[in-house]
């Protein structure tokens, strides 16, 4: 005989997940799992609190900046999602660095009895971050703490076509794709060695990095672009890209949490061949506007902004062998041309 809980406790008895830089790819994630767990979402936005807490996250309004505040996130939740970027400026990513450091140590123990360290003691005032530190994972008598840290595949820098895997080392031809790699390597190293771990009696710890490329769905193709009539590049100098879906990128990014092996590195992408022109063509058939002018590089560069020009030289295919090996993801959208068909059926 099942006999039905208070709302209340059933919250209670849900695990914890912490979205860190919940925009829109942790809006999907929040979709698929707000039912199922107790979703920290962290903003720096106080104008973005009502929508997170629309959808089904408890709000904490704090800053990656500032130390102080990522305190307390310390033992706040066993699952982490890190989907917020490096600074836009260095060669580093100091965010990674200060907050995998706060993750890793032991939280302090509340002032509370160890039977009354449930939810009703963690106090969210005013969407803030005001939680004390806490024994958090080591309490609820969870195992690992495990991190899911949302990198680049321009980590990679431009590989002129040739098939990546996992494996393949980076080679970041430009500041930003530096400071991905600063930021992979500040979350795959946080973990104490064995040893210090045992002693300091510190939950294990797992890091796993998903270099995702290109993100596209029905709400983010570039149809203002085509609408804009900017140039592709022609198909003698035309580069490959990489492309994931953003549903099937919430579903890998969830299993990442569940299956990911320790400090392990996936690449969350389609796996499928398809250079740049060609994705701007199969985007303008399908929504029924012009394909772009296809011209030489010189005039492409003078026509797209820098940051569109610096995607333009880096070309690379991605292998996905641990992504369904390993993450046991079917893509639901296997390859851009099988979405588009979806969302613009043919006429009958």
């Amino acid at each position: 005989m099942n006999i039905p809980q208070p709302a209340h406790a059933a919250r209670l008895g849900r695990p914890r997940l912490l979205i860190i830089g919940c925009g829109d790819t942790g809006m999907h994630v929040l979709e698929r799992l707000a039912g199922r767990k107790r979703v920290f979402a962290l903003t720096s936005s106080p104008r973005r609190l009502p929508e997170l807490r629309a959808a089904g996250a408890i709000p904490l309004l704090g800053n990656l900046d500032c130390p102080r505040q990522l305190a307390r996130l310390r033992g706040l939740a066993a699952h982490v999602l890190m989907l917020a970027p490096p600074p836009g400026q260095g060669e580093g990513d100091p965010r990674s660095r200060r907050l995998a450091a706060v993750l890793r140590r032991p939280a302090s123990k509340a002032r509370v009895r160890p039977a009354a360290m449930g939810l009703g003691r963690l106090r969210i005032r005013q969407a803030a971050i005001v939680a004390k530190p806490r024994l958090g994972a080591l309490a609820r008598g969870a195992g690992a703490i495990t991190v899911v840290y949302a990198s680049t595949t321009g980590v990679y820098g431009d590989a002129r076509g040739r098939r990546l895997s996992e494996t393949t080392p980076a080679r970041p031809a430009s500041a930003r794709g530096r400071r991905r790699v600063q930021a992979e390597a500040a979350w795959r190293s946080a973990g104490p060695a064995r040893a210090r771990q045992a002693r300091l009696r510190l939950p294990p710890w797992r890091a796993v990095v998903l270099r995702i490329p290109g993100i596209y769905g029905r709400d983010r193709l570039p149809l203002e672009r085509l609408r804009a009539g900017l140039p592709r590049l022609a198909p003698g100098e035309d580069v490959y890209t990489n492309h994931i879906e953003i549903g099937d990128l919430a579903r890998a990014l969830e299993a990442a949490l569940y299956r990911g092996r320790p400090q392990r590195i996936v690449h969350a992408a389609d796996g499928q061949d398809l250079k740049m022109g060609d994705y701007f063509d199969a985007v303008a058939d399908a929504a029924g506007l012009p394909r772009p002018p296809s011209l030489p590089a010189a005039q492409v560069r003078a026509a797209v902004s820098p940051a569109m020009w610096s995607f333009m030289q880096e070309s690379r295919r991605l292998e996905n062998r641990r992504l369904a090996a390993e993450l046991r993801v079917r893509l639901r959208h296997p390859s851009v041309r099988h979405a588009l068909g979806e969302w613009y059926p043919p006429e009958s």
